[in-house]
């Protein structure tokens, strides 16, 4: 039998990737999406599957076209701003912090 009275205790609270993500809240984020997309604003809510909603967003989206005539990739951005924005989480590719100094 084990003798577990001797077992050293975690006295050192364990780190978790989501409480990075908490310490960013009611702050400018950077998220980067899938299809191109990438979104900076506001964080006000998250869950454990990276569902957020970001305030005064700004959403910038890649579009790369194809000219028919000279068949060379034509790249542009659209840019979209929204007063408040849910982002479902399977789409999340990367999420950043604000840089602290």
């Amino acid at each position: 039998m084990a003798d577990t009275a001797n077992a050293p205790v975690e006295t050192r609270e364990q780190a978790v990737p989501l409480d990075l993500v908490r310490l960013s809240l009611d702050e400018r984020v950077y998220v980067k999406m899938r299809g191109d997309r990438e979104i900076r604003g506001r964080l006000h809510a998250f869950d454990q599957h990276m569902n957020m909603v970001l305030g005064d967003a700004e959403e910038i989206i890649t579009v790369v076209d194809v000219n028919e005539e000279a068949y060379e990739e034509v790249v542009r951005t659209v840019k979209r701003n929204h007063e408040m924005l849910f982002v479902r989480g399977d789409g999340v590719i990367l999420l950043s912090p604000p840089t602290r100094a």
